[in-house]
């Protein structure tokens, strides 16, 4: 009796499952690239889904298969805030002082904004123009230090009456760090990164903090 060979029997719907996600990050990537150039263009609420979706050559049916509201194309992927800043800091502090970790992880955020950097100015030059963008911007900011606090408060000491108020001010400090250099970054003339934009503004808070 000869031996037949066997043709291996391949697993293949992990690797599909991988190239649709990758096509739907893909797709929806082009619909913000496209939204956020309208918007800058025409204004934010000047510019409706039908018109997103035209210029798109999808329906606006399509158009909410990625997006929930038209305010998600341009507040949902933001990359400085939320889970993904706690968790780089919780990684860095284990060995960075909770100013330098605060630093390093915003840092890293930065990294991928210089990346794409015409998207990302266009990205918050609509928010600054839009007052509801705006607010709400301001809205999901305010949950980053939330979020970031108890893990600040681990590592630096608590007041015997106020509790994690040092950790909140450290906390919030750095992101007004932040804030000031996205503006700065967002209104210069593309010469100077983000990245570098973040260290100045951070080094300027110590600058600060020494010379009292």
């Amino acid at each position: 009796m000869s031996r037949g060979y066997r043709v291996p029997v391949t697993d293949t719907s992990s690797a599909t499952g991988g190239l649709r996600a990758l096509a739907r990050a893909s797709v929806r990537t082009a619909i913000a690239d496209r939204a956020l150039q309208l918007f800058d263009e025409q204004g934010y609420d000047e510019t409706t889904v039908d018109d997103i979706a035209a210029a798109m050559g999808i329906s606006g049916r399509t158009f909410f298969r990625y997006f929930a509201t038209k305010e998600d194309v341009v507040i949902g992927d933001l990359i400085i805030g939320g889970a993904a800043l706690r968790d780089r800091v919780a990684a860095l502090i284990v060995e960075q002082a909770p100013w330098h970790a605060l630093h390093g992880a915003m840092r890293e955020g930065a990294e991928e904004i210089d990346a794409n950097p015409v998207r990302w100015r266009r990205t918050m030059r609509v928010i600054n123009s839009t007052a509801s963008l705006r607010a709400r911007n301001i809205e999901k900011h305010l949950t980053s230090p939330a979020l970031l606090t108890p893990v600040m408060s681990g590592h630096v000491a608590p007041d015997p009456r106020l509790g994690d108020l040092p950790a909140r001010v450290v906390v919030s400090s750095a992101f007004a760090c932040l804030d000031s250099a996205l503006t700065s970054w967002t209104t210069a003339d593309g010469s100077v990164s983000l990245v570098d934009t973040l260290d100045i503004a951070f080094a300027a808070r110590l600058d600060q903090t020494a010379a009292r």
